[in-house]
């Protein structure tokens, strides 16, 4: 597997390209709240039983868990921009089957297909890091990653307004014309990403993820209406334990695997992906709870005895306010690197969460919590790509992403079962009906913050950028990073040769020209890409190696044919390789 380029030439992103995928990922992430104002009457609406309508809601979640790293995969070996195009699709078809039927089972099957679009995250952030110059990158990225939140907190006054006056199948038409109009902005203005990521889709991988998280979510979804105690619940979580082993012990078998584990495995970003569930976790008690108190009845002392549309329009700023940080995490990114402002953003949402404690007698009172956690739970979404970025190969960039953004379905899963869970235990029944009480709202809020505190504690741990490395601090993706380091050794800042263990020349045309602002790339053994720089003006380059070995350098120049050459390095010392556009390698 080797990264590699399109054959066609590839468009320059325009000032419409961000905006445009950030449309597409709060299209996708309203399928995640789009059914919530009307959940309480979906076993009427579908003719069934309260546990059968709850399955509307899980496939979507379970396909879009399944869909998300997949997708990423899928991206970098066949174009970010054509999978993207691809899970939007999916998700119109699966909106228009969900309007035409009031049966559960095509709508189940129309629910799941919406839920497979949320592969289109990542695909937007891969899209992003691989077009965008990074003094653009970091509040692209950042507004991409939030849209996640911004498109389930926007949802949930539209859909409730639908919801409230027409008929709600209405919901599902809305979704499809939304997804509709993603699609054309997408095949108008969003280019296609030029890198490739050489070799084939890890297929046996594909599905053994698929099955270890079908089971270890089904009972995190169900477990309330199984019972935790169950032999269905408890055997699933046995099952789901046993495959997801088998699957990592074949993955690191596999060359090419769909998630490679011994970078997931690393210290950022293993902690970061935890970090993410937690994330997630607080993300959902919010939506779950605040809907709840608005709309119960004001003779209960303590519902606020709002209709469906005040309550969405209530939660609404948790959206707003989390599109509207994706500026200010820029500059704190640049300034302070996102770890520092993952840490802002979760001490954010801790005072968002304490505070709500006692901010829930009004329904201004619930403004004031969705804006700060939105604000908290903004700057911490657009910190995680950045952190997941920083630490895997550019060819890597959308599996990565995709787990990570699986990593935040995972915690608004378990955000989701638990937070139902002691909901139902703390209800007071009223005529056969199950009323959440006070008790219960504070309690889920005091879960909300035990899991931000966990959270805080994985990223204290994120190892620090040392002073030294404020250039890498504040380039926003890998590439930009080894740039960085190439430029240092070519103005001579390494004490010596053998501190740059790498290769250096010159780019040449084939009449011994130098060739300015040449791009050259380094890929490993593996296909991934090691390393990446610019000639200087009379042509030389110097790329740091990693480790010794076989590598790739591919040199490619406005006006110039590409060129891709292979050589060894080995020893200490700096390999001098002059590369020649278009041509043979010229000896140094």
């Amino acid at each position: 597997m080797s990264p590699t380029t399109t054959d066609e030439p590839a468009r320059r992103a325009t000032g419409a390209t961000v905006p445009v995928l950030a449309f597409a990922g709060i299209v996708v992430a309203v399928m995640q709240t789009l059914l919530v104002p009307v959940i309480k009457d979906l076993p009427r609406l579908l003719d069934t039983s309260s546990s059968n309508a709850t399955w509307v809601l899980t496939s979507t979640l379970l396909s879009g868990a399944v869909a998300t790293p997949i997708m990423g995969r899928l991206g970098d070996l066949f174009g970010k921009r054509r999978m993207l195009i691809l899970s939007l699709s999916v998700m119109v078809v699966g909106a228009l089957v969900s309007a035409f039927t009031d049966a559960l089972l095509p709508m189940i099957v129309g629910r799941t297909l919406q839920g497979f679009a949320m592969g289109a995250i990542p695909l937007g952030i891969g899209l992003m890091r691989d077009m965008l110059p990074r003094e653009r990158l970091g509040s692209a990225m950042a507004l991409m990653s939030s849209s996640i939140g911004v498109g389930g907190g926007l949802a949930l006054p539209a859909a409730a307004l639908v919801a409230q006056h027409t008929d709600w199948h209405a919901l599902f038409y809305g979704a499809a014309g939304l997804g509709v109009l993603a699609i054309a902005l997408t095949l108008l203005v969003v280019p296609e990403s030029p890198l490739r990521a050489k070799g084939s889709f890890d297929l046996p991988g594909a599905l053994g993820l698929s099955a270890g998280l079908v089971l270890f979510l089904l009972p995190i979804t169900k477990g309330s209406d199984w019972g935790w105690a169950s032999p269905t619940t408890l055997g699933l979580f046995a099952a789901a334990a046993v495959v997801l082993l088998l699957w990592g012990l074949m993955e690191l078998r596999v060359a090419a695997p769909l998630v490679d584990l011994r970078t997931t495995a690393r210290r950022e970003v293993l902690l970061t992906n935890l970090a993410s569930i937690m994330v997630g976790v607080s993300f959902y008690v919010i939506s779950l709870v605040l809907p709840q108190l608005l709309q119960l009845p004001s003779e209960t002392g303590y519902g606020l005895g709002q209709s469906m549309v005040v309550a969405g329009l209530c939660v609404a700023p948790l959206g707003l306010t989390m599109m509207f940080t994706a500026p200010v995490y820029a500059r704190l990114s640049a300034r302070y690197g996102p770890r520092t402002t993952l840490i802002i953003g979760l001490l954010i949402i801790a005072v968002g969460y304490g505070g709500g404690l006692g901010l829930m007698n009004a329904a201004w009172q619930t403004v004031v919590t969705s804006v700060l956690i939105g604000a908290g739970i903004g700057l911490a979404y657009s910190s995680l790509p950045a952190l997941i970025i920083g630490a895997v190969p550019a060819s890597e960039t959308g599996a990565a992403n995709g787990l990570n953004t699986l990593m935040r379905s995972i915690g608004t899963s378990v955000s989701s079962a638990v937070i139902g869970m002691v909901l139902a235990n703390t209800a007071n029944d009223v005529g056969g009906v199950a009323v959440p009480t006070m008790h219960g709202f504070r309690v889920s809020f005091l879960i909300a913050t035990a899991a931000v505190a966990v959270g805080l504690a994985l990223a204290f741990f994120l190892p620090r950028r040392r002073p030294e490395s404020t250039t890498q601090l504040r380039a926003s993706s890998e590439e930009d990073a080894n740039l960085a380091r190439a430029e240092q050794a070519l103005a001579g800042e390494f004490p010596s040769d053998a501190a740059l263990s790498g290769f250096r020349g010159r780019v040449l045309t084939a009449d011994g020209v130098p060739v300015a602002r040449a791009k050259v790339t380094l890929i490993d053994r593996h296909g991934r890409q090691a390393g990446a720089t610019l000639s200087a003006g009379d042509g030389s380059y110097a790329l740091a190696v990693p480790a010794e070995g076989p590598y790739v350098l591919a040199a490619r120049a406005a006006g110039h044919g590409p060129l891709a050459h292979s050589a060894t390095h080995t020893g200490h010392r700096p390999v001098d390789l002059d590369l020649s556009l278009p041509g043979e390698t010229v000896s140094a």
